[in-house]
């Protein structure tokens, strides 16, 4: 089944495609079908005569130390490891506070010129690493540092009205992604296609919404969807939204490691867990500044 989550839905992603023996693309008959070799094997009458591979039979023994011999893992064959995600995942989230800690000393508290600038060349890079077919590192450091920068400069702009509520908001997503971890890996949360068609239709609706509210915004309208009780139930759909989209993370790198998925895809599974953490910790700012707001 095709993935709904628009990271790991590219052409290649977690698949087998990249030549391993007995996975790769079947040919079709045709004009250019391999031909019966001449006779005498291919290289009869050439300096490769001798045919290296025509080799005695193996004796007992020998078969026996390769039948004997360990079968070769993930890491022997390139393939994507539960660790190759959480090395990779270690490095993109440390990239991102190193960028985010950066930014907290060297921005000044409401300059967002340069952190604006930086969450649009964000924003540029992580579509083109979501509909590029082969992932790149280091655009997803990039993606990771300049994002860093933006939430370095909010976090700080937030802390000066609000004094601790970073780390309260770091606090809030570590828990929500502790929790659905646990969710998922205990059975409780199952990813099936109803779930994923249900989630990605209140995500649409929400993601429309807030451009709605941005728009009239922009105009000098206030629909309150960032303020009073319902900016509170708008902050926790966020959260909520944002822990689906753990869920479907969670589900990807376990079909992705199960079926064999190329090493490199690691990277695209480090570069979509971070995106949904990204989300978590902008609407758990949201929801903690309405919140510490209205004392």
């Amino acid at each position: 089944m095709r993935s709904s989550n628009p990271v790991f839905s590219r052409q290649g992603a977690f698949t087998r495609d990249t030549g391993y023996a007995g996975f790769g693309p079947s040919q079709s008959a045709g004009p250019h079908a391999p031909q019966s070799p001449p006779p005498g094997g291919p290289y009869a009458g050439g300096p490769y005569a001798n045919n290296p591979y025509d080799q005695q039979p193996l004796s007992a023994e020998q078969l026996q130390q390769m039948y004997g011999a360990p079968a070769a893992g993930p890491l022997d064959t390139g393939r994507m490891t539960m660790d190759d995600v959480v090395a990779r995942t270690a490095m993109t989230l440390l990239t991102l506070v190193a960028a985010g800690a950066l930014a907290w000393f060297a921005v000044p508290a409401g300059a967002f010129g340069i952190p604006m600038v930086a969450a649009l060349a964000a924003f540029v890079i992580a579509m083109v690493v979501s509909f590029r077919r082969t992932v790149s590192p280091a655009l997803v450091l990039a993606y990771a540092a300049l994002e860093g920068v933006f939430l370095g400069a909010i976090s700080k702009a937030l802390d000066v009205y609000f004094s601790g509520i970073a780390v309260q908001a770091v606090l809030g997503t570590a828990a929500v992604f502790a929790g659905m971890l646990v969710a998922y890996r205990s059975g409780r949360i199952r990813v099936t296609a109803r779930y994923q068609r249900i989630g990605l239709a209140v995500a649409m609706g929400f993601v429309l919404l807030l451009v709605v509210n941005m728009v009239a915004a922009l105009f000098g309208a206030d629909l309150g969807l960032r303020s009073g009780p319902v900016g509170i139930l708008v902050g926790v759909l966020g959260i909520c939204l944002g822990a689906f989209f753990l869920s479907l993370d969670f589900h990807e790198i376990e079909q992705g490691v199960r079926g064999g998925a190329p090493e490199r895809e690691a990277w695209r599974a480090a570069f979509g867990l971070t995106l949904s953490l990204v989300w978590i910790y902008l609407e758990m700012l949201r929801l903690i500044a309405i919140l510490r707001g209205d004392d």
